[in-house]
């Protein structure tokens, strides 16, 4: 829609939403994400304070995870970001997202935290459509970016099972 205010069609399907980062070499690589608003509307983002711990973290995605239930369309993929400011970590949750399902961060509290978040969401027992069983999440992956000593930003993305990446 043209404004959310008005909710008018525009018609096109624009404008897009559109992240460019500028790095080293001559190539573009272009990444598409189409993300329907099921999933998309069951994003959260929390300003935690940094004595809430890892603890909290936890049951802040697991939280997100099981109020989303069927909306989100799971199995769903998990996107957290951790860290940067308010809208950073809503980006790294995005850009966590798109990672492939095999892989794991390269940072040994982040892949432990990814390890430990998709046991405990799958333990849930949401299951596929929300009807129950083992696999409510199919991967699970965190960023993470420096951030004001005072402040702990944590955002969670989710991505429906159809994963529509480009």
């Amino acid at each position: 829609v043209r404004s959310p205010l008005d909710r008018c069609n525009t018609g096109d399907n624009t404008p897009p939403i559109i992240h460019a980062k500028i790095v080293p070499g001559e190539k573009l690589k272009i990444v598409v994400a189409a993300k329907g608003a099921g999933s998309e509307n069951m994003s959260r983002l929390r300003m935690m304070a940094p004595a809430d711990g890892e603890a909290a973290i936890k049951a802040f995605v697991r939280e997100t995870v099981e109020q989303a239930g069927a909306s989100a369309c799971p199995p769903v993929v998990v996107g957290v970001g951790l860290g940067g400011n308010f809208e950073q970590c809503a980006l790294l949750a995005k850009k966590a997202m798109l990672r492939p399902l095999t892989d794991s961060s390269p940072d040994p509290d982040a892949a432990a935290l990814e390890s430990d978040l998709l046991e405990l969401i799958n333990r849930t027992g949401i299951g596929p459509m929300a009807v129950g069983g083992r696999t409510t999440a199919l991967a699970v992956k965190v960023e993470t970016a420096p951030c004001h000593i005072a402040s702990m930003p944590v955002a969670v993305n989710l991505q429906c099972h159809a994963a529509r990446h480009a």
